[in-house]
């Protein structure tokens, strides 16, 4: 069973792309090639800002959701200092 992150990326227009992956390195690869999320495509430089190792797959779509809800200011202070991440772990079955 394999580790799963979630992972941030910044855009060359300073929007913010929020992923889950077993090898980060591989899918930014990916998305590099243009061969990853749609959303990407087209806006590079890309820039991996964010990397968390937060489990298995269901614990981390469920932290990917959550990452993709916060407002910017929130996702801007996890990037810088990880601001928020235990609550953002803290599932509990919610």
């Amino acid at each position: 069973m394999h580790d799963w992150y979630v992972y941030i990326v910044r855009c060359r227009d300073g929007s913010l792309y929020t992923g889950i992956a077993t090898d980060v390195e591989r899918r930014m690869a990916d998305h590099l090639a243009n061969k990853g999320a749609k959303y990407l495509r087209g806006r590079g430089p890309l820039k991996l800002v964010f990397t968390k190792k937060v489990g298995k797959k269901g614990r981390a779509l469920k932290v990917e959701h959550r990452v993709k809800r916060l407002p910017r200011h929130k996702k801007e202070a996890l990037i810088k200092t990880g601001a928020g991440i235990e609550t953002l772990l803290n599932i509990n079955g919610h």
